[in-house]
């Protein structure tokens, strides 16, 4: 059996496993996610009913998410946003027990922002698809380049391989993936099939290879997570071997992936309809098994691989980029700019002294 709730948009349906808010209430927590494809930022927590709450807010394009502490960064299509908690320990906005404000926004261009990280000094490091590098800001430039693969000779606004994938590791990169190791305009979609690598950041060398368009690695329980989307699988990497362990197949294209306890969340998208997704080997994955690409979420038990809980969006979203934990969240909102909600919500800081 299968819950549903409705949506703002009257084009999606959301469905969810019978336990599914059941599992959102023992773990406390709620879900952020994002889908570029019709610019929307969702938040998943619970009514106080128990069912599924489904909040929305629309950006374009927007891709990548970091949670962290009480903000929520996330990747639009020429910006990079800082949203704020602005409601005090106990303190509620409407029915919502976090309300996130967008507080501050840089202007990065067109840079194909894939993830987002926050590094051990506090500030933002992100993938540059673009450019096919790490890289942060400094407030003068549209980005400042932090690191780029071995591979990549110059850094060039060409896409050559599609870097997209970033894990910390206490506070700093270490593990990227790659679609490709291509160093020409726009080559990695010649290498979709098999050519994907993992790269340690910090020893600046390929510890992973034969992915097909593998994304979201992440270090979690020492060991290096991530999803081979173009095979439908999770799993985890040992760096030392370069040996690929699957615990799950993921029906669906997969993308976004975050941890809580013995479990991970899997964001899963349909296939586009166009050369880049076509001939990989989760088609004939999905054929075997009987079974069509979905897009919404899988929530994978890592002690048996198995699907406990899932989330299925029908209608207008077909795409997903990312997911991330809200921990201590019970029903999460956020504002935004179509309505004039955002010019009553106010809050103060502490009071600064001044200087003499």
């Amino acid at each position: 059996m299968a819950d549903s709730a409705p949506a703002s948009d009257p084009n999606l349906e959301v469905l969810t496993s019978r336990q599914f808010t059941a599992w959102l209430h023992e773990q406390g927590l709620s879900l952020a996610l994002t889908t570029y494809q019709s610019g929307k930022l969702f938040l998943l927590g619970l009514q106080a009913n128990g069912r599924l709450s489904v909040f929305e807010r629309t950006f374009n394009r927007c891709m990548g998410l970091c949670v962290h502490e009480r903000s929520l960064w996330m990747s639009t299509l020429y910006q990079l946003w800082r949203m704020e908690d602005t409601l005090a320990e106990g303190e509620r906005y409407g029915e919502s027990d976090r309300c996130f404000v967008p507080r501050v926004a840089w202007t990065t261009g067109d840079l194909d922002v894939h993830d987002i990280a926050i590094d051990h000094l506090g500030r933002p490091v992100f993938v540059n698809t673009l450019f096919g590098c790490l890289a942060s800001l400094d407030g003068s430039h549209s980005f400042v380049p932090v690191w780029k693969p071995p591979f990549i000779s110059k850094l060039g606004a060409e896409d050559r391989c599609h870097l997209n994938g970033l894990a910390m590791e206490n506070g700093r990169p270490r593990y990227c993936t790659s679609v490709s190791t291509s160093d020409v305009a726009d080559g990695w979609r010649d290498q979709r099939r098999n050519g994907g690598v993992v790269i340690d950041v910090a020893e600046n060398a390929i510890v992973g290879r034969g992915f097909s368009m593998p994304h979201s690695p992440r270090v979690y329980r020492d060991r290096v997570w991530l999803l081979d989307s173009g095979n439908g699988s999770f799993g985890y990497l040992d760096p030392r071997t370069g040996k690929f362990e699957i615990v799950a197949f993921c029906p669906g294209y997969a993308r976004g992936l975050c941890f809580t306890g013995d479990f991970a969340v899997i964001g899963l998208s349909l296939p586009r309809d166009n050369k880049t997704f076509q001939g990989l080997a989760l088609d004939d994955e999905l054929t075997k098994r009987g079974a069509a690409a979905r897009c919404g979420l899988l929530v994978i038990d890592l002690r048996t691989g198995d699907t406990v809980h899932w989330v299925r969006f029908d209608g207008i979203v077909q795409e997903l980029y990312d997911v991330a934990i809200l921990p201590g969240v019970r029903r999460p909102s956020a504002l935004g700019f179509k309505t004039d909600e955002i010019r009553r919500v106010l809050s103060a800081g502490p009071p600064l002294a001044l200087e003499n």
